[in-house]
């Protein structure tokens, strides 16, 4: 079981509109924030957005990506058009992914600072 995930960013308030407008569709809610960092939470899983502590630009991981398990298709629907309204780029529209599972649907978004970002359901509504 995953307790938490931390993504870098160069621009706290540029993350905070983003994550503010994104994460409470899916049912993450914001949670705490100071100059260092963002936390949003659901039961005992915890995101934060954090400036890196070493010092240095945050970079994203190539490869990596971070998917976010919600309850229907219009969730996911939802959270591809926020995040794109609030400074995401598209990465893979809403859809089903046939190749993945018949039931996957899926989107995917970059984020401000690039990282990539799912919301994804198994659910047919």
């Amino acid at each position: 079981m995953i307790h938490h995930v931390s993504v870098g960013t160069n621009d706290m308030r540029r993350s905070k509109r983003f994550y503010d407008a994104v994460l409470p569709i899916i049912g993450i809610m914001p949670m705490a924030e100071d100059e260092g960092g963002l936390g949003y939470g659901s039961g005992t899983f915890h995101f934060s957005v954090q400036i890196p502590i070493d010092g240095k630009p945050a970079t994203v991981g190539n490869g990596a990506h971070i998917a976010f398990a919600v309850e229907d298709r219009s969730m996911v629907d939802r959270f591809h058009a926020a995040a794109l309204a609030h400074g995401g780029s598209d990465d893979g529209a809403p859809g089903l992914r046939p190749d993945y599972d018949a039931n996957y649907y899926g989107a995917f978004v970059r984020d401000p600072d690039g990282h990539k970002i799912e919301a994804v359901t198994y659910s047919a509504k």
